[in-house]
């Protein structure tokens, strides 16, 4: 069974060599405090950018521990919850196999995954690497951010319920690969617009796919 490791809040913080804030520091809380989850995220949580982080189709970010996993057997070293500054830290579950449309319950929390995280130069300056960037890129584990079906309080330790989306099965990791490609295949971006996907990957998939028809 699923679990969720860690809840991971984040307090605002300088970026290195930058004099802009972040809340990408995000720390797990004792085993036995809950957390409120809301329509816009966990409360308490550090969001600077709002611009390209939080809203409601990206509310919640979550990892997974079998790609914390493979990252540390990369990286030669071991790395906590929250390094890479998600909210959640999921075990039990593949992260690579997690598609659009996939539903996570934990307890009376309902969280449905919307896309993928692509990853920024304030990553790779958390990561204290200016290669971190393409080296994300490359792995292809991009986690996944969530909207919020139903709010409600988590710790933990408790059991994550993780329910496959019924229709077109698209991975976050096929979504984050797309990055940058120009000319996307219609029939995959069809694909995709049949999922409930983050609000502004559909607005730039039908906007694509309204100049070819």
């Amino acid at each position: 069974m699923a679990i969720l490791q860690s809840v991971n809040i984040g307090t605002p913080r300088p970026i290195p060599a930058k004099s802009s804030m972040t809340g990408i520091y995000k720390e797990p809380v004792p085993d036995d405090l809950e957390v409120e989850i809301g329509k816009q995220g966990l409360e308490g949580d550090a969001i600077i950018d709002r611009k390209h982080h939080g809203g409601v189709d990206q509310a919640v970010y979550l990892y997974f521990a079998d790609d914390y996993a493979w990252w540390s057997r990369t990286l030669e070293r071991d790395i906590a919850p929250g390094t890479f500054g998600e909210n959640l830290t999921i075990g039990g579950v593949g992260g690579r196999s997690v598609c659009v449309g996939d539903r996570f319950e934990i307890d009376d929390v309902v969280l449905e995954v919307t896309s993928h995280r692509t990853p920024c130069s304030v990553f790779a300056a958390r990561m204290g690497s200016p290669a971190w960037v393409k080296q994300f890129f490359r792995a292809g584990r991009p986690g996944a951010y969530c909207r919020v079906i139903e709010a409600g309080r988590v710790k933990p330790g408790e059991p994550v319920i993780h329910v496959p989306f019924a229709g077109d099965r698209i991975t976050v990791s096929q979504l984050l690969a797309l990055e940058g490609v120009r000319d996307i295949e219609p029939e995959l971006m069809q694909r995709v617009l049949k999922t409930p996907v983050h609000y502004k990957m559909r607005a730039e998939f039908e906007e694509k796919l309204a100049k070819l028809f």
